[in-house]
């Protein structure tokens, strides 16, 4: 067992992404300072901060490049109850570039009639865009929230589809506090 999480910031054409990683496992990660990341977990456990996190660091690195199924094996782990385990595993199976609605996520996590707690599962999703919230929008195409903002969905979802030009050699990452 790590005896604390290791994070690190890469730049990305739609701003800073902080990762955090706790015994080999994606534990959060998000357009904001690895600080906000890191009190989103609510943990005691030492935060350190290093340059690279391997598989981790290389995977996003080759997803903002263009591979964008990179990401899709990296192991992951977050909190939450039955509904939102099963609701992040099904954003996790939808293809990248592609989208469903908030109804079809709940229908495909086992509650049809769970529309709401659908969004919830998005709102708190701690490790995006790994487990691809991005990729949930409103029943009819509009794209309803993120917590990132609507500009980094669009992009996010443009990049997957092809739409704009995959990252070259902009990529960095940075050891910050």
């Amino acid at each position: 067992m790590t005896e604390s999480v290791l994070a690190t910031t890469m730049s990305t054409p739609v701003g800073e992404l902080a990762l955090l990683v706790r015994d080999d496992t994606l534990v959060a990660a998000g357009f904001t300072d690895v600080n906000d990341q890191y009190a989103r977990l609510q943990t005691d456990v030492p935060l350190q901060i290093v340059e690279h996190l391997g598989r981790f660091s290389e995977a996003m690195s080759s997803y903002f490049e263009g591979d964008v199924a990179a990401m899709d094996t990296l192991p992951v782990a977050q909190p939450g109850g039955a509904f939102r385990q099963a609701a992040w595993k099904v954003m996790r199976e939808v293809p990248a570039g592609e989208v469903i609605s908030y109804a079809e996520l709940a229908a495909r996590a086992g509650n049809a009639g769970a529309v709401r707690a659908a969004g919830s599962a998005c709102a708190t999703n701690m490790v995006a865009p790994i487990v691809p919230c991005h990729r949930i929008v409103r029943t009819g195409g509009a794209l309803g929230g993120y917590y990132y903002g609507l500009g980094v969905k669009e992009w996010l979802l443009a990049h997957e589809r092809g739409e704009v030009a995959p990252a070259q050699g902009e990529l960095e990452f940075t050891a910050v506090d």
